[in-house]
């Protein structure tokens, strides 16, 4: 996964804010009496331009987090240290938190949770980060997008299951071509092609990636219930699980990773992992804004214009042919997933 950051693509999915506390009490015969606010042009028009200039940030810095990891992962000296690469962005995302918090910024109020009720989410937390790290070590990055839109369709699945929860007959049907897109660009990436410098898929790129989407879809659904179990909005939630998930992965790391010899990692690597980090440092910060700002409907609507773009990048970096035929499998899913969020906010508007 390109970033710790819990509110986050819903495809890949962008998260609601839940909004908790109040802030206090309104007298009704006041509310009544009171005359409405005006709101001043100047201050909407700032407020606009701000509100797009953290969807701006938000987008380049998924987009830049993605093609830097990449560049990260293919350095045979950090291939194998996914652990500590993703315990460095839970801590990243920690110290984030941290200062959102303050009262002096006060962006959110953090609340404390027990460390027995958080250790379960903080431990999904770290399958969710670290397999698709692995995916991405071992993929296209095309098709690490690609796969990242099955977390819907097994989302809707694990929901119908266990709680019940149905979609609208019309959503469900536009994941049959998401699924049957993802299986296309899974079957033709992994082929060999005639450009020995075209980048492809590994068969072990796939399995991380298909057990990553499954982590994830697990992660989602859990997210959901501790919202409700801790009373808790995504910022609080994610300030308990990140620094014990990173604590967590310091246990794993002797064992799972390969440590590189620091004296022979040149410069520019150093330079992209702390880069790294300030990207996800950026994403969580931005998507607070986008979904406290313009609800999940915008979000969500950014988050496809970051996957299309992804792909679009990965597609192009990878010299992979425009007839190619896992192209058509890109279009498929892409186009699934876009019309699926289109009926979802109907069905959401009517209801």
């Amino acid at each position: 996964m390109a970033s710790s950051a819990q509110p986050k693509d819903l495809e890949s999915g962008d998260r609601d804010v839940d909004n908790y506390e109040m802030d206090g009490e309104v007298n009704s015969s006041e509310g009544l009496l009171a005359k409405p606010q005006q709101e001043n042009p100047l201050e909407k028009k700032a407020g606009r331009a701000l509100f797009f200039f953290w969807i701006a940030v938000n987008t380049l810095a998924t987009i830049a987090i993605v093609f830097t990891n990449k560049a990260i992962f293919e350095n045979p000296s950090f291939k194998n240290m996914q652990t500590s690469f993703a315990s460095f962005h839970f801590a990243c995302t920690t110290l984030t938190l941290y200062f959102a918090s303050r009262s002096s910024i006060g962006i959110f109020t953090p609340r404390r949770a027990k460390f027995l009720d958080i250790l379960p989410l903080s431990a999904a937390m770290c399958f969710n980060v670290v397999l698709p790290n692995l995916s991405l070590a071992y993929s296209s990055v095309t098709f690490y997008q690609i796969a990242r839109i099955l977390l819907t369709p097994l989302v809707a699945s694990i929901n119908f299951i266990f709680y019940r929860m149905s979609l609208p007959r019309a959503a469900a049907l536009t994941l049959i071509p998401v699924c049957l897109g993802v299986g296309i660009v899974s079957y033709y990436d992994t082929l060999p092609t005639e450009d020995k410098q075209a980048k492809t898929t590994s068969p072990i790129g796939v399995v991380f990636a298909l057990s990553g989407v499954f982590a994830s879809s697990l992660y989602t659904v859990w997210i959901g219930v501790y919202h409700k179990k801790l009373c808790m909005s995504s910022m609080q939630l994610l300030f308990n699980q990140a620094p014990w998930s990173s604590v967590l992965l310091w246990v794993f790391i002797p064992v799972v990773d390969t440590i590189p010899r620091l004296d022979i990692v040149p410069r520019s690597r150093w330079i992209m992992i702390c880069m790294s980090g300030l990207f996800a440092s950026l994403i969580n910060l931005s998507q607070f804004f986008i979904v406290a700002n313009a609800g999940p409907t915008s979000s969500t609507i950014v988050g496809h214009a970051k996957t299309c773009s992804i792909v679009m990048i990965g597609w192009t970096t990878s010299r992979r042919s425009v007839s190619d035929k896992s192209l058509l499998g890109v279009i498929m899913a892409i186009g699934g997933i876009i019309y699926y969020s289109m009926i979802m906010s109907r069905s959401g508007k009517k209801a």
